[in-house]
């Protein structure tokens, strides 16, 4: 910098000592990158068709519509392909911009979100949506197979456009599977993509809440918020590759990526309760017996011979509330936390309760519930301070390490396959997201998983941007070369551009 401000005045004092000397500069070009033809050697994208979930259908900010169909990743990719021989990529188009169905004259699924810059949150677009949930989308055929939320076992499910109206409105019959709809396109080319992050993610979000049914092969079974079993997923996962391959296709597989690294679960602090010196006095007094109750029944345990000191202290420290002034965890539900009722019926009154820790990851909506009052009524009432919070508004550290080996083990099945099969790519999501947690580098923007300004991530939280689409389009372009010897990567506009795509649309796109 020091260097350009010396040369900057030098110049200055030569116009200043010689006015007679000519001080007109040719003017600098701009570097002419020579042009680089794009060779796919020998891949055929005369019919790509995309497969997965709501990353592929291009949903963000809450909703699906059409803008974002239009900057989903497969499109994207599929005008690269274009360059390249590639045919016509129909997708189910939303009928509006506002996202979301109606029932008749009722709103089924909201709208999509936009940022009200007043309180400086994700609020729903102020418009009534008008896809109807039981109407079918334009067109006889697609290509673009992205069902938002469906889980691994769903693709190959018949009759899933009944249960999910995404798949219904573009299914070839009511008792069509994704898989053999997708299949019936005859794809040269496909892309199968955050196939397993579904079977996750509803237990994620709601907080832990389902059951983690990593033994069970019965997905019949399952709630909605249920981890799936890798035993499901590995024999799921392997058939869908197995029957789009068949006939010699040739495609990209994506990894699952560690969900707890999205600002659905990061935004939150896990001590978002300011409180003064004399409200913390007056909150502790409350809990001083309960404080005192938990010391008592350890107590118990101890003498009984039922529990060590040292396991009974260890629980003590966790369990004791104590509030201060400054900045304040909350207090949660832990179902892991012994059940001392269970042990003694004496002790029933005493709830598995604790404050969250740095280790807790408290999910995006609580931010709207934390300090409300569970009983309008009573102002002592306040939820996360004098009500605990129930297991559905955080992530404990054992509901994370659930999701954390069903992920791996997911993972696991994907490489395998990319490993033992010449005609796969592999696009590693899960590396990509931890990378964009400190920071992702796309042309000339640093995009982070920052809600609101991080720019990979929507206003949901969980799903891209049209620009974190295009990055994950460029990064299966990537791969794409690297396994099969293309250069999208080096050819002249063989890449999407992150100024083409948006991060944020206005809230007068209907």
């Amino acid at each position: 910098m020091k260097n350009y401000k010396y040369i900057a005045l030098f110049l200055l004092s030569l116009g200043v000592m010689s006015c007679e000397e000519n001080t007109d500069f040719d003017p600098i070009l701009e570097e002419v990158k020579p042009e680089v033809t794009l060779s796919t050697n020998g891949l055929d994208f005369s019919k790509y068709v995309a497969v997965g979930a709501s990353f592929t259908a291009g949903f963000t900010d809450g909703a699906l519509f059409k803008n974002a169909q239009e900057n989903s990743f497969p499109n994207i990719l599929a005008t690269k392909f274009k360059a390249a021989g590639g045919g016509d990529f129909n997708q189910p188009l939303m009928g509006d911009n506002t996202g979301g169905f109606v029932l008749g004259s009722t709103v089924v699924q909201p709208p999509r979100l936009v940022f009200n810059p007043v309180t400086s949150t994700p609020v729903r677009l102020d418009a009534i949506p008008t896809t109807s949930l039981t109407s079918r989308a334009d067109g006889s055929s697609f290509k673009n197979y992205g069902i938002p939320g469906a889980k691994s076992f769903h693709l190959t499910f018949a009759g899933y456009g009944t249960l999910n109206p995404y798949f219904g409105r573009m299914a070839s019959s009511a008792g069509a599977t994704v898989l053999g709809d997708a299949l019936a396109q005859q794809p040269t080319f496909f892309t199968l993509s955050e196939v397993g992050g579904n079977d996750v993610l509803g237990f994620a979000t709601s907080g832990g809440s389902g059951v983690d049914q990593k033994n069970n092969p019965d997905a019949a079974s399952y709630g909605p918020n249920d981890i799936t079993s890798p035993l499901v997923f590995n024999q799921v996962f392997n058939g869908m590759v197995s029957a789009l391959t068949a006939g010699g296709a040739k495609g990209v597989i994506a990894t699952v990526p560690d969900i707890s690294l999205l600002p659905f679960f990061t935004t939150v602090p896990y001590n978002p309760v300011p409180m003064n010196e004399a409200t913390a006095t007056a909150v502790n007094g409350a809990y001083a017996a309960y404080n005192g109750g938990i010391k008592q029944a350890f107590g118990a345990l101890v003498a009984g011979g039922a529990m060590t000191q040292a396991a009974a202290d260890a629980e003590i420290a966790k369990r004791t509330i104590s509030f201060a002034a400054g900045q304040n965890a909350v207090v949660i539900v832990d179902e892991d936390l012994t059940d001392l009722g269970a042990i003694n019926p004496a002790f029933a009154a005493l709830k598995q309760l604790r404050q969250t820790t740095p280790e807790d990851l408290l999910v995006l909506p609580s931010s709207s519930f934390i300090g409300t009052l569970a009983d309008p009524g009573n102002p002592a009432s306040v939820n996360g301070v004098g009500v605990a919070l129930a297991d559905n508004w955080v992530l404990t550290p054992e509901e994370q390490l659930a999701i954390k080996t069903a992920t791996e083990a997911y993972n696991t099945t994907i490489t395998n396959l990319v490993n033992s099969n010449n005609n796969i790519a592999l696009i590693d999501l899960n590396a990509i997201l931890r990378e964009a947690a400190n920071g992702i580098k796309f042309d000339s923007y640093i995009m982070t998983t920052g809600l609101v300004t991080g720019g990979l991530v929507s206003l949901d939280g969980i799903h891209l941007t049209g620009r974190g689409y295009a990055l994950m389009a460029n990064k299966m372009l990537a791969a794409i070369d690297a396994k099969f010897g293309s250069n999208f990567t080096l050819a002249t506009d063989g890449l999407a551009k992150a100024d083409d795509y948006p991060t944020n649309y206005s809230p007068a796109l209907r």
